[in-house]
């Protein structure tokens, strides 16, 4: 049996579940999120916690048993906290400024760069080289995070570009640091 699949998911005062059909729905104080399930796979809600189960034994069914698990419990979290990943703007004329829906970013290059932010996301510049992303949606708040940084990521000679504030780059020695 699954070992993540197996743990019930505790459902705080503020959430409600409801599982109809293949869908779960799950509301809170942030939103409301939707998650399709496979038919292999049994989602319950008793005694205040979630129970994911599968209905067949193979390797497939065993497979979608932790990862529907973890989407509900994300799902959960991110209805009561919400995720949010930071992102640092590195190089000398590197900036990002924000108008409306837009993220205009200025990074080198002879023209700026236009990040549409999708609905759902919330995005907050500290300065204009800290951009921090924010929203329920787990899987979201990653994607914008990593097409921003994809825009220009960090080269490791002088440590130019985009990055996560958590992210370590290994840096490298340029021609100047290498004696013969």
């Amino acid at each position: 049996m699954s070992r993540i699949g197996r743990l019930p998911i505790k459902i705080p005062d503020t959430v409600k579940i409801d599982v109809k059909d293949n869908l779960v729905i799950v509301e809170g104080i942030r939103g409301r999120l939707v998650q399709d399930i496979k038919d292999s796979i049994k989602v319950k809600v008793e005694n205040g916690s979630v129970i994911v189960d599968r209905v067949f034994n193979d390797k497939k069914a065993k497979a979608y048993h932790g990862l529907y698990r973890s989407l509900i419990f994300n799902m959960v979290k991110g209805v009561t906290e919400g995720f949010s990943k930071s992102l640092t703007i590195n190089g000398i004329g590197y900036r990002a400024e924000q108008q409306g829906n837009s993220l205009f970013l200025s990074l080198g290059y002879s023209t700026q760069f236009e990040y549409v932010i999708p609905d759902g996301i919330n995005v907050k510049l500290d300065g204009n080289t800290k951009i921090s992303v924010e929203g329920i949606d787990k899987f979201k708040v990653g994607q914008v995070a990593a097409e921003i940084r994809s825009l220009k990521k960090p080269e490791p000679y002088k440590g130019k570009g985009i990055k996560y504030d958590n992210e370590v780059i290994r840096r490298k020695v340029g021609k100047s640091g290498v004696k013969k």
